[in-house]
């Protein structure tokens, strides 16, 4: 096959890819230079959207209604938005080797993709029970949601089995976001996770009490401190329970599986340096080889705000990473200077009514305040985070725009925290006076 050759190659159609190239766009990237290698069929879109929208029975979220950079309050880059620009989409195509040194790229139908400048944007994949020989996870109907087609198949069996029952393994992320999602649908839900309390990495045994107590109200069952460790299917192959450890087994026409992602670094095993699971990267996306980038999920990077380095796994970091390596790249061609990744982490999510956005660090000691009963009528309330006698994170449940930019500068600014019940009585006021 005909070899092909670019000055740049973005390698993942994600998130990243399309706010990388619509960087590379605005830095004038002439037509021809810029090509970007997917897996998937379809451009680049905001993928949070398959958790939330894409699931509601009505006013549905469907492409090309979120393809990026929609996602930030930006323009929307329909397909024919990168052929207009000269960039070459190749949809529908999966690297299988990575040879840095030789700068080349080789495809599984055996297609050759040389580049000047690589950028890895190839994300995570999810976790699979199948992974870990979990008995009867081959099972028709136990579903993942990480891509399109993830959602699509999610979309017919919520159709296929209406008012029918899931079970939902997992209580992050995905978890509570799609047991709204199909509560929504009027499908029986149990969720269930080991952990003590959902999204054990972020949120506090407070924080947690009010989703618990607010899910259970919409008729989410939880079923916590268990795992599921195995499934029972019918004569066509379709799940219909799950078996717990502690000896329960649950009904299920659907089950949903939400137990994390790993990064997709396996192409460039022993060719780059890693550090924390995923490549290392300066504040610039640079990686330990010259000329290749690595941006979103797989990059470890410099954390300048707390002086350490981290992998950050979020929508948010996805965008504003891929930017950055693209700044870069054109500031060394050009012989200029751009100022290092400036990180705050910023995490948010949206399930029923609710709302809620957290910036920052989740370290120290914790204030929860405002009005965290799951009965509330305004469900406003949150929690700050001291460490050293400074406010290092900030979470706000249902706050107004305004509200959310004073949490934000919270986390930013790092203020003192003379008193802890002094924090509690102020609340949400003590952030927005900074």
């Amino acid at each position: 096959m005909a070899e092909k050759s670019f000055k740049y190659v973005i390698l993942g159609g994600g998130v990243s890819a399309g706010y990388a190239a619509r960087e590379f766009a605005k830095q004038g990237v002439k037509p021809g230079e810029l090509a970007i290698i997917s897996k998937e069929a379809v451009a680049p879109y905001e993928r949070p959207a398959l958790s939330k929208a894409y699931l509601f029975p009505e006013g549905t979220a469907r492409l090309p209604g979120f393809h990026v950079c929609v996602g930030s309050g930006g323009e929307r880059l329909l397909p024919e938005w990168y052929p207009e620009k000269g960039i070459s989409l190749i949809l529908s195509t999966e690297i299988v080797k990575a040879d840095l040194p030789s700068k080349t790229l080789i495809s599984a139908a055996g297609e050759t993709f040389k580049y000047e400048t690589l950028i890895i944007a190839t994300g995570s994949t999810v976790i699979k029970l199948s992974d870990f020989g979990v008995q009867g996870a081959d099972a028709k109907n136990i579903l993942y949601l990480r891509e399109i087609d993830d959602a699509d198949k999610l979309v017919e069996a919520i159709k296929e089995k209406k008012n029918g029952k899931a079970v939902i393994v997992g209580g992050g992320y995905i978890g509570l976001e799609l047991s709204a999602a199909l509560r929504i649908n009027n499908i029986d839900v149990s969720m269930v996770y080991p952990e003590p309390w959902c999204m054990p990495r972020l949120f506090t045994s407070g924080i947690a009490a009010f989703y618990e107590g607010y899910y259970a109200k919409k008729g989410v069952k939880i079923i916590k401190g268990t795992v599921a460790v195995g499934f029972d299917a019918h004569d066509n192959g379709e799940v219909k329970a799950v078996k717990l450890k502690d000896g329960r087994v649950l009904e299920a026409d659907i089950v949903v599986v939400g137990v994390g992602g790993r990064p997709l670094i396996t192409l460039f095993k022993g060719q780059v340096e890693e550090e924390k699971g995923g490549i290392k990267a300066d504040g610039f996306f640079k990686t330990s080889v010259p000329d290749v980038y690595a941006v979103g999920d797989v990059a470890t990077f410099p954390l300048k705000l707390y002086n350490e380095i981290r992998r950050v796994e979020h929508v948010d970091h996805a965008r504003k990473s891929a930017e950055q390596a693209v700044k870069a790249i054109f500031a060394r061609e050009q012989g200029k200077s751009i100022d290092e990744y400036d990180y705050l982490p910023y995490f948010y999510s949206r399930a029923f009514d609710l709302s809620w956005q957290f910036y920052g660090d989740n370290v120290g000691d914790t204030v929860l305040f405002g009005d965290s009963s799951p009965d509330s009528s305004t469900h406003k309330f949150g929690s700050y985070w001291i460490k050293d006698g400074k406010v290092v994170g900030a979470f706000l449940e249902s706050g107004t725009p305004e509200e959310n930019k004073a949490i934000a500068k919270v986390a930013r600014v790092q203020p003192p925290a003379d008193s802890l019940d002094e924090l509690a009585k102020e609340g949400l006021t003590f952030a927005c006076k900074i």
